[in-house]
C-alpha cells in the first residue's frame, strides 16, 4: 500500500478498460455501491448497452433499479436536501473523477480505509467525509503508527502502514479485483469513446495497409518501364 497522505505514490490499478468482463462487473459494484449516493449524471443507461455489449433486458434488470429507463441518466436516487441533511453536503458526481483525479487515485483510495479512534479514516483523504461503504468486503483495517522525532525536537505519531483486524467477505486478492474492476468502469465512463477509438483505430490501421500496400503495386507498375 502506498501512503500518498504522506507524499508517496499511488498504487498502480491494472484497470483495463478494454477488458469487457471487467468493465461489465464494476458497472455492477458501481450501481450497487457507489450509485445510492453519487450520480453519474453525464452517462445514460442506453449508452452502457451499446458500449458494453449488454441487452436491454441484462441493462434494466442488473444495472437500473426501479422505474429507470434506457434513456434515462444514472442519477442517485437521494436529493441534494437529504444529501446535505444526513451528510451535510452532496456527494460529488463520479462521471468525470477518473479523468480528474486519476484511477490509480481510485484504486489506492479505496483500499486505502482504515478506522481508528475517531472514525473511518484514509491514507490517500485524511478525515474523509465518505464512509468506507465496501467495508464488508474488504474487512476491517486498522493503522499502524510509529513515533518520530521532528526538527524542533517534538515527537509525533505517524501512519506508516495498514493492518487487517477484521475478515471481510472477500480475500485481499478478490477485493483487489473487484476495485480494479470498478476503476476500469470508471475510466470507461469518464471517456466512453475510448471503446470507439479501439474500433476505429483498427479499422484504420487495416486501411493503411492496405493502402500502402496498393501504393507499392502501383510504384511497382510505374517504374518497371522506365528502369
Amino acid at each position: 500500500m502506498a501512503w500518498a497522505a504522506k507524499g508517496g505514490n499511488l498504487d498502480s490499478s491494472g484497470a483495463n478498460v478494454h477488458d469487457m468482463a471487467s468493465v461489465q462487473r464494476g458497472a455492477a459494484t458501481f450501481v450497487n455501491y457507489c450509485q445510492h449516493c453519487h450520480s453519474a449524471e453525464f452517462m445514460r443507461y442506453e449508452r452502457l448497452r451499446q458500449d458494453l455489449g449488454l441487452t436491454e433486458e441484462q441493462v434494466l434488470e442488473n444495472l437500473a433499479f426501479g422505474d429507470q429507463e434506457l434513456a434515462d441518466y444514472m442519477l442517485s436516487p437521494i436529493t441534494t436536501e437529504q444529501a446535505t441533511e444526513w451528510f451535510d453536503a452532496p456527494a460529488p458526481d463520479l462521471s468525470l473523477t477518473a479523468r480528474s483525479r486519476g484511477g490509480n487515485w481510485i484504486y489506492t483510495f479505496l483500499r486505502g480505509f482504515y478506522l481508528d479512534e475517531e472514525g473511518w479514516n484514509n491514507t490517500v483523504q485524511e478525515h474523509s467525509s465518505m464512509p468506507h461503504v465496501l467495508w464488508e468486503l474488504q474487512g476491517i483495517q486498522r493503522p499502524i503508527y510509529e513515533t518520530e522525532t521532528a526538527g524542533d525536537g517534538q515527537e509525533r505519531r505517524v501512519l506508516v502502514g495498514l493492518e487487517l483486524a477484521q475478515d471481510g467477505l472477500m480475500s485481499t486478492t478478490e477485493y483487489d479485483r473487484k476495485v480494479r474492476d470498478l476503476v476500469a468502469y470508471m475510466e470507461y465512463m469518464a471517456e466512453p469513446a475510448i471503446l470507439q477509438r479501439k474500433r476505429v483505430g483498427i479499422w484504420v490501421m487495416l486501411f493503411l495497409s492496405l493502402l500502402t500496400f496498393m501504393s507499392y503495386l502501383v510504384y511497382k507498375e510505374f517504374w518497371k518501364d522506365i528502369k
